[in-house]
């Protein structure tokens, strides 16, 4: 295998992949490992990006699965550690953003690293600390109602200060605007006064570009997907297109939905319009048929089955703030939210089982729970979809005797019409 110059850890599944979808498009050969890997991976790789569930984990365990990954990336070669989370900086007033990035650079012995969630691709941008989702601030784009992770303010500074024991500080649009040594001088600046983690400015992909270079050879950088574009340059690696290149496409074609993100929702409701057929799943009705001595995953793949040499078909738990908000007043939160990933995973095993080899999942969670009940234990990254979501190329012991492809879709991600594009675009 070639070596590995670059390791990444990341808090959830479609987030690893944004990650790899970014560092492809830059020119690095990128395999996603899903879960922290027990031997050296057999691939080509320049960068490999860990793939963890530890985003809304209690924050000993997100720490204790990150530092696990560390060692393990480290034993590979990895020259720099990127800890990536999302690009609306998801987390809780605990973390687990800040115990973790804190963790890992006392592990690397290090004591400075940035923050930014900026990915301006998908209009993601930070202005003097704080985050703007397309126009709005954070607080105000929907974010404030995520049902696990409510970000209610905007202050990235602020928010991680409350998550750091250590100072956090800024470094500004002015600042990077002059290019990489006025960002290195703030940073020396910025160190001399104690500050440990800097939120950094970009509102433009300039910014990134102009960002990257300052972060050569820092041992740690946490950042969503948008700094990776600037990184891989400082190994001496460039645009290609051989980096994205999977085998062909075959197989029938299949979407399980199971984020309830403002995007999704409007994704769910493009595909029904076009005619497509789809299934609706919800809590209350899984534990109904329960209670009843049915099962929900029998019932959809047997309506599946006969659709499937069609067209692709939608399975969903997709739905709005209140609807979630009605299931889980009646289940918990946690409960409600399992028993959905749970139903999600053995829908799309079953859907695999019945011959689909192109496989859309979107949302966080439910990626992460599909992954997982598919037994992949290593990704090859793709094409890319819409900005932050490729396709990848995977085996699993459903899809006995062929690949998978699949794409792995965070909640916020995509057009309107992803659904369908996605299929169209891989043929």
């Amino acid at each position: 295998m070639s070596r590995t110059v670059l390791g990444c850890i990341a808090d959830d599944f479609t987030g690893a992949t944004d990650l790899a979808n970014n560092l492809v498009r830059a020119g690095m050969r990128v395999v996603q490992a899903i879960g922290v890997p027990v031997q050296a991976l057999d691939a080509q790789a320049d960068a490999v990006v860990v793939a963890l569930k530890s985003r809304t984990l209690p924050a000993r365990e997100a720490v204790a699965q990150s530092l696990a990954a560390l060692r393990w990336l480290q034993a590979q070669g990895a020259q720099q550690i990127y800890f990536k989370y999302c690009s609306t900086f998801d987390s809780t007033p605990l973390g687990n953003i800040g115990p973790v990035t804190e963790a890992l650079m006392d592990a690397l012995g290090t004591d400075f690293t940035i923050a930014t969630p900026a990915f301006p691709d998908n209009h993601r941008t930070v202005f003097k600390g704080y985050l703007f989702v397309g126009d709005v601030l954070l607080n105000e784009s929907g974010m404030q109602n995520h049902p696990l992770t409510p970000m209610t303010d905007a202050n990235l500074v602020r928010v991680l200060q409350g998550q750091c024991t250590g100072k956090v500080g800024l470094i500004d649009h002015q600042v990077v605007a002059q290019g990489a040594s006025a960002i290195q001088a703030r940073i020396a600046q910025l160190r001399s006064q104690g500050v440990r983690v800097a939120v950094v400015d970009a509102i433009s992909n300039q910014d990134l570009m102009r960002l990257g270079p300052a972060l050569h050879g820092m041992p740690l950088v946490t950042a969503g997907s948008g700094v990776a574009i600037g990184l891989p340059g400082n190994f001496g690696l460039a645009p290609s297109s051989t980096a994205s290149a999977l085998p062909p496409a075959a197989g029938w074609q299949a979407v399980v939905s199971g984020s309830c993100s403002l995007a999704t929702n409007r994704q769910v409701q493009a595909f029904i319009a076009s005619g497509r057929p789809a299934l609706a799943v919800d809590p209350l009705q899984i534990a109904a048929r329960q209670a009843a001595g049915g099962d929900v995953v029998t019932d959809a793949l047997a309506w599946a089955q006969p659709l499937l040499a069609q067209g692709p078909v939608l399975v969903y738990s997709s739905a709005d703030v209140q609807a979630v908000k009605a299931v889980q007043g009646q289940l918990g939160a946690e409960a409600s939210g399992h028993l959905v990933e749970h139903t999600l995973a053995a829908i799309a095993r079953g859907l695999v089982g019945l011959g689909v080899r192109q496989l859309v999942l979107a949302g966080g969670e439910t990626s992460g729970a599909c992954v997982q009940a598919l037994h992949i234990n290593q990704l090859k990254i793709g094409p890319q979809i819409d900005p932050g979501v490729p396709w990848c190329h995977a085996q699993s012991d459903a899809a006995v005797g062929a690949g998978l492809h699949l794409t792995l879709k965070s909640g916020n991600f995509g057009s309107d019409d992803f659904f369908s594009k996605a299929f169209v675009q891989l043929a």
